[in-house]
């Protein structure tokens, strides 16, 4: 066997003992030094495929050859964030894609960039494309591009049946918007030259995209939340407070948490049975997941002891395999990712995956402001988050929501109460999809399984190392 050449040679401190580690393309190896010596020879303990535990960059998955780019176009938005997004490419980012051809549009208003890949660009001269901004921006390369590959396929979008057509491109992003969730969940951190280096590499992950359906018409695309009740009602009076700036996401949370709406509907929803992992669990996706890389599908030779499979949909209507729940509800979200961010370092799903071809529904029952207090404060503890008798959630592959309609419940006979109860307690709510707001109620949502692919490799796990005194100096 050809004896493959060292990529890395250190030491590291790790509680009081020093080790030596070596790393070459596809051994991570390591063995204690003795106090009493600065080096010794013998065997070496604990060898690991680097793809488990140690960060990568010169590391390809099986199968998968380098694929660094070499031509890449490039969306800056100026306005997003603190509008330093320019400045940021220009700094940080340039330098180091010097060796990379690149072609820089600067956008000039919203949708620029979406439009721009539906129908301009000349997408086969490029390897990938970037965005330098926030989730918004991130949204309309995923629509320009989904939008481009099914067109140039002749799916028609309008079918929330049709099985779309994955996007060849791989998408980087280059963090300068007011939140960057969207970076935070697929990286672990929000750092322009960190996320820069994973595109010069040429790191690859796969990522879930939802379609969101009204009466077979195509709305949006969602990768990250979906959100109808609480979420929406945030959205749908923040943006009317722009003026504001960036408080004005705080006002209207705490301006809707006090109103404390909920909303009557019915949620229909064909459970992931046949998935690795549930929402429950504590299995977290990170770079090299397992689940990822089998699309979350459950094989032969894995036995029901070895794998656990999203639970019975036990205290619900069944039609036809689909889950059918009513009630109120103060909110529902659908998770296609942890949706984590600074804020909530764990999400709102912590256990959900980039790439299993699976949403988490979580529905939140009518229940004191007290107990909805609660819940919220659970999304920045340490604390499980569904484990409470008004919340439940269910990893699901399709989903349907119908809010009751209100034309028999609005009965101008009755003495009035009916019809106050209306004005100071809307009907509807709207559903925040990845930051936009819908225009409509009722939906349908499916989930099509690695639809996209990041200039990324998922968050790299820490556990080996977090207990570090002193990190090496490589």
């Amino acid at each position: 066997m050809e004896k493959q050449p060292r990529l890395l040679a250190s030491q590291l401190l790790l509680k009081n003992s020093v080790f030596e580690v070596l790393l070459n393309r596809v051994i991570l190896t390591w063995k204690e030094i003795p106090a009493n010596k600065k080096r010794v020879s013998g065997s070496i303990h604990h060898p690991f495929k680097v793809g488990f535990c140690f960060p990568k960059f010169l590391h390809r998955g099986k199968g998968e050859s380098a694929s660094r780019p070499k031509h890449l176009l490039v969306y800056i938005n100026p306005y997003g964030g603190k509008q330093q997004g320019k400045r940021i490419y220009e700094q940080k980012v340039a330098p180091l894609f010097a060796s990379i051809s690149t072609d820089v549009i600067v956008t000039e208003h919203a949708n620029h960039a979406r439009d721009h890949l539906r129908t301009e660009a000349e997408l086969k001269q490029y390897d990938g494309v970037v965005c330098v901004g926030g989730d918004g921006m991130f949204s309309e390369i995923v629509h320009g591009l989904v939008f481009r590959a099914q067109k140039d396929n002749g799916v028609d979008q309008n079918s929330p049946e049709e099985k779309l057509v994955p996007c060849t491109l791989r998408i980087g992003i280059i963090p300068a918007g007011s939140t960057d969730c969207i970076c935070y969940a697929t990286v672990g951190i929000n750092d322009p030259v960190t996320s820069a280096l994973h595109i010069i590499v040429g790191d690859s992950q796969p990522m879930d995209v939802c379609s969101v359906h009204h009466n077979n018409t195509f709305l949006r695309y969602s990768v990250s939340l979906l959100g109808y009740g609480f979420y929406g009602d945030v959205l749908a009076d923040s943006v009317r407070k722009r003026w504001m700036g960036p408080a004005r996401c705080d006002f209207s949370g705490f301006k809707t948490f006090l109103t404390h709406h909920h909303y009557e509907g019915v949620v229909s929803f064909l459970p992931a049975t046949d998935t690795l992992g549930t929402p429950g669990d504590q299995t977290r996706c990170r770079a090299g997941c397992f689940i990822c890389q089998h699309d979350g599908q459950l094989y032969p030779e894995d036995s029901p002891e070895k794998c656990k499979t999203a639970p019975d949909v036990s205290d619900s209507e069944k039609e036809g395999g689909w889950g059918v729940i009513r009630g109120k509800f103060l909110a529902i979200n659908a998770a296609s990712m942890s949706c984590a961010c600074p804020r909530s370092p764990k999400g709102l799903s912590p256990a959900a995956h980039l790439a299993d071809g699976t949403t988490d529904l979580i529905l939140v029952r009518k229940c004191s402001r007290f107990n909805f207090l609660r819940h919220l404060l659970r999304h920045t503890s340490k604390d499980d988050q569904f484990d409470m008798t008004f919340v439940e959630v269910h990893r699901v592959r399709r989903f349907r929501f119908t809010p009751r309609q209100n034309d028999s419940e609005l009965d101008l006979r009755e003495n009035g109460k009916q019809l106050f109860s209306q004005i100071c307690h809307p009907a509807y709510s709207s559903w925040n999809c990845d930051g936009e707001i819908l225009p409509h109620a009722a939906i349908e949502v499916g989930v099509h399984c690695q639809l996209i692919k990041l200039f990324a490799r998922g968050i790299e796990e820490q556990s080996l190392f977090e207990d570090l005194a002193h990190p090496c100096a490589l």
